[in-house]
This record gives structure tokens, sequence and C-alpha cells, in this order.
């Protein structure tokens, strides 16, 4: 049996640092208030002073008063900027919230309809999760983030407008951030001539300013859980009632199944408003008498989410007088005691074509180089992290190479702001690593030459000190074990192959090594040995820790037949891995 070993060191203080790792091509120079800006840097570097995600959120939570003064101060930047929000109208909006897998519906909703011709707009507003790599990922025209050329036009049409716009009145001169980019993929879309506009919620629903959009075609809630107690409140029930927030008056709106209370909250704020809502069936029902609907995101949880867009994809194709929405067919499902179902329907083949293309690099993701295969998922909250456990559990059974070679299993994490990393940490123990390494949100530990979310209140010794707080979570679980078992015990038919590590050991006596790096290019330097054919580093992986775990793990790694990679807890994380991973993302 191992011994769980633990690293600690010292390490630089208050060096700042790029909080996230979403960072555009550094070593551009010029003032980002220049009166006549250079590059898509520039603007880059002065959307970056309006706010960063954690001054975002810390933001919300000073100004959740009246959510009527909240809408009417963004409606007022609207106008300001040169629309009203009858303007808005035009884009024919589906406007989507959720706890989990609104993201996910959305992108399989916006390449539903784009299999159908329709030119798409979509905005990942989502205040509280980041771009992966660049922020034009946030805008997007037919699934592609807009250009760098046309970021930065109607970024400097809109901050000039702003700018000239501003007078002494309450309201700011300049909006925070993600209302700056609410208002940027608004204009946007509209020059753009989109035939709809897909809108992901930031937060909540209600308070969000996304939420100044009086007529959308149709509205979805996905499924609800907790997280941003400290915002949207701390029971299932205050959040499910900040999310139907986003219902219209004779709008139609669709969610899937919820537990019975929040479900119910979401039905009262619909009959509030006299706001049609409707449950979605499951897959399966839309799936009964067809061969089986193929989606482009792994997962089961993934299915509850295709089941919404379909909802989704269809009604907005109904009110619009398309063809080809697909035949409604009879069921044997029950009526719900709640809401009416939703129709049931044979999906057309544009639809199966969308679900089966989408594509949401950071969520459910596998890169396969080599010996390596990375599992990249953004899970931050309890219940997307346990749907991240059963995704690796069955991607790992689909990667299993053929005979009994010994394979290691890593564990690469990070946690931020307000979230639990124990509670994470823990649904994680039952996947058996056999290393767990830590390391901030950074791609580098020199970053200051990056411009995308940077966030000058955070210092590089606070977060490494985060580290090693998620490093001593994991070594106290480590030693009592008290993971729950959402792995399942394989039986000797499904027995894995064997680790390089000392002894197979049952699930209750499994320990891993643990260790921090100082970024995430370390990270991966020491985890991939250099046997990644992409990711090459000019500096040895070895050396990089003096250290006698990570000098015995770079030898493990070193010869092991396949080495597995869960990357999770932090979409940052992803995205700072990603970054590195794939070069091309970032160019």
């Amino acid at each position: 049996m191992k011994s769980t070993r633990s690293l600690a060191t010292s390490w630089p203080v208050a060096e700042k640092w790029c909080w996230d790792t979403n960072m555009e091509w550094p070593g551009l120079s010029g003032s980002p208030f220049s009166a006549t800006p250079a590059s898509f840097q520039d603007a880059v570097r002065t959307l970056n002073t309006l706010q960063t995600n954690a001054g975002y959120l810390e933001q919300a939570k000073r100004q959740r008063g009246d959510p009527q003064t909240q809408l009417e101060a963004m409606e007022l930047y609207l106008a300001r900027s040169g629309l009203q929000v009858e303007d808005l109208d035009r884009l024919n909006i589906i406007h989507v919230t959720g706890t989990k897998g609104k993201g996910s519906t959305c992108a399989f909703t916006e390449r539903i309809l784009r299999s159908y011709g329709l030119k798409t707009g979509f905005f990942r507003s989502s205040g509280s999760s980041p771009h992966l790599v660049q922020v034009r990922e946030r805008i997007r025209i037919n699934g592609q983030p807009i250009s760098p050329e046309l970021f930065t036009k109607h970024f400097w049409h809109l901050y000039h407008q702003l700018e000239e716009t501003k007078d002494n009145s309450s309201c700011a001169s300049m909006p925070a951030y993600f209302r700056f980019l609410t208002l940027m993929a608004f204009h946007v879309f509209l020059q753009e001539k989109v035939d709809l506009a897909v809108v992901e919620v930031g937060i909540g629903g209600t308070y969000d300013c996304t939420n100044i959009i009086r007529k959308p075609v149709v509205c979805g809630v996905s499924s609800l859980g907790i997280d941003h107690t400290n915002l949207l409140g701390d029971t299932v029930e205050k959040i499910a009632w900040q999310k139907g927030g986003i219902f219209k008056p004779g709008v139609p709106a669709f969610t899937v199944l919820q537990p019975d209370s929040p479900l119910a909250v979401l039905r009262d704020r619909a009959q509030q408003i006299s706001c049609p809502l409707y449950l979605c069936p499951p897959l399966d029902a839309l799936e009964e008498g067809g061969p089986p609907l193929m989606l482009g995101l792994d997962g089961d949880h993934q299915r509850s989410n295709a089941a919404l867009a379909l909802q989704l994809a269809r009604c907005w194709l109904q009110q619009q007088d398309h063809q080809g929405i697909g035949e409604l067919k009879s069921s044997r499902l029950s009526l719900h005691q709640q809401l009416p179902l939703a129709p049931v329907f044979q999906p057309t083949s544009r639809m199966c074509d969308g679900l089966r293309d989408t594509e949401w690099p950071g969520r459910t993701q596998v890169l396969q180089r080599g010996p390596l295969t990375w599992y990249l998922d953004g899970a931050h909250t309890s219940s997307s992290m346990q749907a991240c456990v059963r995704w690796f559990h069955q991607a790992l059974q689909s990667h299993q190479r053929p005979g009994s070679e010994p394979e290691v299993r890593v564990l690469l994490f990070n946690s931020t702001g307000d979230r639990d990393p124990a509670a994470l940490l823990k649904l994680l123990q039952p996947c058996k690593f056999d290393y767990a390494v830590f390391c901030p949100n950074l791609t580098e530990v020199s970053s200051m030459g990056n411009a995308d979310q940077q966030n000058f209140t955070v210092t590089l010794d606070q977060v490494l000190l985060r580290c090693l707080e998620h490093q001593q979570h994991w070594s106290r679980l480590d030693e009592g074990q008290v993971g729950p078992d959402l792995w399942g015990t394989p039986g000797p038919e499904t027995a894995g192959p064997t680790s390089l590590l000392p002894t197979p050991c049952p699930a209750s006596t499994h320990r891993s090594s643990s260790l921090v790096f100082s970024c995430i290019s370390h990270a991966l330097q020491w985890i991939s040995q250099g046997r990644d054919p992409v990711f090459q580093h000019p500096a040895s992986p070895r050396g990089l820790l003096a250290h006698p775990v990570a000098d015995s793990g770079a030898s493990v790694l070193g010869s092991a037949a396949a080495i597995h990679v869960l990357v999770t807890g932090s979409l940052h994380l992803v995205g700072g891995v990603l970054r590195l991973l794939e070069p091309s993302l970032a160019q």
C-alpha cells in the first residue's frame, strides 16, 4: 500500500497573475486607452478594465436589491448604445437558464437550428463561467466565435458610443464586463442579421442582465441544483424562483424533469404571468419506434439537455412557421401531475444531424494523444461532479487497452470562488487515482503580458495556498476513504488494467500521491513526461520539483502503457489545459 505524501514549498509572494488562463496573444504593446486602438488585444485589455468574473459575482451580491432597478439600468445602457428593447424582438431569441446543462442545451439547440440552414447567433453570458481560451467565444455566429476584426470593430463602436452618451445620472458611465458583452452581442447579432439568437442566462434569471429581453420566441430551464447560494438563495426552491424570472406572458417555456418542490415553484411562476410551461418527455420517448439518437456530447446527463433542446428547436420552428418540424406520435407516457407534457414527436433527420454534430469544448471532452488520454470536464458543482464521475467511468471502459499492461490514473484539479472543494474531491475519491495534482488556473507563472480576464486583486501566493488546501482536503479524504461509491465495483469480467503503482488495492484502502504545481504548464509537463506528441515544452519535465513523489512519479509516468488524466473542478482550469493541448484554439 502506498502512503499519502504531500508537497509543501515556499511560493513567490504577491505576484499578480491572470486569474483565469483565458489569455490572448501576449507581448502586444500599446495602451488600452489609446484614442486610436491598434488591435484586438487593446480591445480585450480595455474590456478587462470593466470587470472580471470575480468582480461580477461580488457586484451582483451587493446589488441584488430591486431587480426592476437593475433591469432599468441595463435598459438605459441599451438606449445609450442606440437600441431599444423592442429592437431585440427582431432577434427571434431562445432564452435559456438553469443550474446544470444550460450551456450544453444552448449548444444542442443552436446546432439543430443551424442544420436547417438558418443563420444563428449564440451568446454565452454565463457570468460565473469563463470562456475557455478567448473572449470571442462568448459571441458566436453559425457556431464560430466572431473574428478578432469583428470583435474589435463592434467593441470600439459600442465603447465610444457609451463614452459619448455618459451623463451625471446615477447610472455608471460604462457598464460592467458582462453587461457590456451582452450589449455587444445584441449589436453584433442585429448588424450581422442573424435569423435567431440563442441567449444563455448568466446567473439566475430575474436579476440577470439578459432579462431585458421582452419577447423571446421560447424559453427553457435546464436541470436545477444548488449553486451561487450567496446570490440566488440557499435552497433549490429559491433558486427555481430566480430561474423562473425569465418567463414571459404568452411565451412558451419548457423544462426538464425536476424534483417536485422546485418544479412547483416554476409552475407557479409561469401561472402568475400566463406563461405556458411544459415538461419535456425523456429522450427515450422520442426515440421510440426509431433509431437511437446519437449525441455529439458524451455522458448520460446530456440526454436531458438534448431532450430540452429538441423541444426548444421544434417550438421555435413552429412559431416561425417552418416546415419539417417532426411528426407527432402516440405515447404511453402518463400525464404529469404538475405540468402538461410537451409533444412527443419523431425527430427529423436535420434534428438528428444537429444533435450528432454538436460540439462543446471542455465538457465531457476526450483527447487521445499517444499513451495519454485527457478527459476534460468543467464540472464545478456537486451534481455536475457526480455526472462527471459517471462519465469518466464509462469513458475509461471504452478507452481500455487490450491486455494487462499497467496504466496510471491522474487527477488534475482546481476549484475557485465560493465552491466547496472538499465536497467535490470527496465525489472523486472512488475513481482510484494514482496521483492527484493541484495547480492554479494559470497557464504560466509569468503572465503579465497576457490580457484576457486579468484580475489584479488576486496574488499568486493566495491561489497557491488554496491549492495547498485542496491537497490537504485530498490527503484527509485519502486517509479516511469516505467517498461515496459512484464508481461501482467492477466484476471479474470488467476489471480494468493493472496499475503500475504498488498492489491493486481495494477501494477502501487505495491511496494516491499528491503534488502541487505553480501553473498548468508545469503540471502538464510532469504528467505527460514529454509523451504527448502535441504538447511539447522546451523545459525538461524532470526537475520541475525537487521532491520524492515528483521523482518517483516521473519514472512511473514515463514507462506507463497508458495514462488517463481527468481534468475537472473548474472551467477556467479546463480552458488553460485546452490552450496548451490545442494551441490552434488560441490563434
